[in-house]
């Protein structure tokens, strides 16, 4: 299934990309993980750096799905605001489960410091806006919840926001400690140091088959085959790949476009990201070499648009958003795109085993911020598979029941 259209950014970034051979015999481990994207790779990598003997297979190659099309925002704050999340599933866990992000995003951080390779992350603040001035007083209930659970966020009024950049907005909600990073660079970076702690990689390697058998399960593929007690499903936006009942996601599409290296960013405050309170919402960052990408105009279709003109018109409007924001800018798209996007209901990922197939679990991090569920659901099946109890396990369950928005 074709996850996306159009020319993408960052495997441009990154031209020495490591290639891996695909399974060609019968291997034997304790866990197969299904997938060589963001949340496959994770997996992989907590799992081996705790000892857990693990085998990863991607279909195609690490990082060619979704990981591709990826943005690279890194923010605990999600798609489903804690007022609205609060509104769902109650406060305690609301916060709960806000916290949780905000420490797998801290955990990140560290993982990535330890890392060999060098993925363009930086340390960045979000700028939150008011898209229009009826959303005011949305944002400063969610502002004060956030601050009396000491988030550390700052509320912003107009003057400020006309003061550091050349538009006015009613209100901002500026979130600290957030962060910018190259996705593809990170998900090849991060499976060349899991096989340093024992992951095992295998390219072009499509699971075929499942089959239960006396210690776990046999995961045939196209030319091999893996014994395992566990599986770990990170296959993305394509949850078919996992089966089971439990997984019920919402999908749309998004666009996003990359431009030229722009002379000077002195408009742009802090490089902060940007994103606002319309939905769906436009969100833009920079680059390490001075691009700005800006994204939005999700549309409920799950397929990529097909043809260019089609990509084009949205890609010009994304333009013409930007150039409004930054009218001091003369920015030129040099890459554009339609990525499959999935979400759920009540705004959560699916993460956990499945209550119906023991052993079989899901790292499916759909949501608005997918890298730190990525994080999350790498941790929370890593502690369940060492015994350890992880309080945010229950939230995400993969038969939780489902509140509507």
């Amino acid at each position: 299934m074709r996850l996306h259209t159009g020319n993408m950014y960052w495997p441009s970034t990154f031209a020495g990309s490591i290639h891996y051979p695909p399974l060609l015999s019968k291997k034997k481990t304790r866990v197969a993980i299904v997938g060589g994207g963001m949340s496959g790779v994770l997996c992989g990598y907590l799992f081996a750096k705790s000892g857990i003997p693990a085998i990863l297979i991607e279909q195609k190659t690490i990082a060619s799905g979704s990981t591709s099309a990826n943005t690279g925002f890194i923010q605990y704050s999600n798609d489903t605001l804690l007022s609205e999340l609060t509104d769902s599933i109650g406060e305690q866990d609301a916060v709960s489960f806000y916290r949780s992000s905000n420490q797998a995003a801290q955990h990140l951080y560290t993982l990535i410091a330890g890392m060999r390779r060098k993925v363009h992350f930086k340390r960045r603040s979000s700028l939150y806006y008011a898209s229009k001035a009826e959303d005011v007083p949305s944002m400063r209930k969610e502002y004060e919840l956030l601050n009396k659970h000491g988030f550390g966020v700052f509320w912003w009024e107009e003057a400020q926001i006309a003061e550091c950049f050349p538009f006015r907005r009613a209100a901002a909600i500026v979130t600290p400690g957030d962060a910018e990073i190259n996705p593809y660079l990170f998900v090849q970076a991060l499976a060349e140091d899991a096989q340093v702690y024992g992951l095992e990689v295998f390219e072009n390697t499509a699971m075929q088959a499942v089959e239960p058998t006396s210690e776990g399960y046999r995961v045939i593929t196209s030319q091999g085959e893996i014994e395992a007690e566990q599986i770990v499903y990170a296959v993305g936006y394509i949850p078919e790949h996992a089966g089971g009942q439990w997984v019920r996601p919402t999908f749309s599409r998004s666009y996003a476009i990359v431009t030229d290296p722009i002379s000077s960013l002195s408009d742009w405050h802090s490089r902060f990201m940007i994103w606002e309170s319309a939905r769906p919402y436009l969100y833009m960052r920079t680059t390490f070499d001075n691009r700005i990408i800006i994204g939005g105009l999700d549309e409920n279709i799950r397929m990529p648009v097909r043809k260019d003109q089609e990509l084009r018109k949205h890609s010009n409007e994304l333009l013409s958003a930007l150039k409004s924001l930054f009218p001091n800018l003369s920015p030129q798209i040099r890459y554009e795109l339609c990525a499959t996007f999935a979400g759920s209901e009540d705004g959560l990922p699916w993460i956990g085993e499945d209550p119906q197939r023991p052993g079989q679990h899901y790292c499916l991090g759909y949501g608005g911020n997918g890298i730190i569920y990525s994080m999350l659901g790498a941790e929370i099946i890593r502690d369940h598979l060492l015994g350890i109890y992880n309080p945010i396990a229950a939230i995400v369950r993969p038969d939780r029941l489902v509140v509507t928005k």
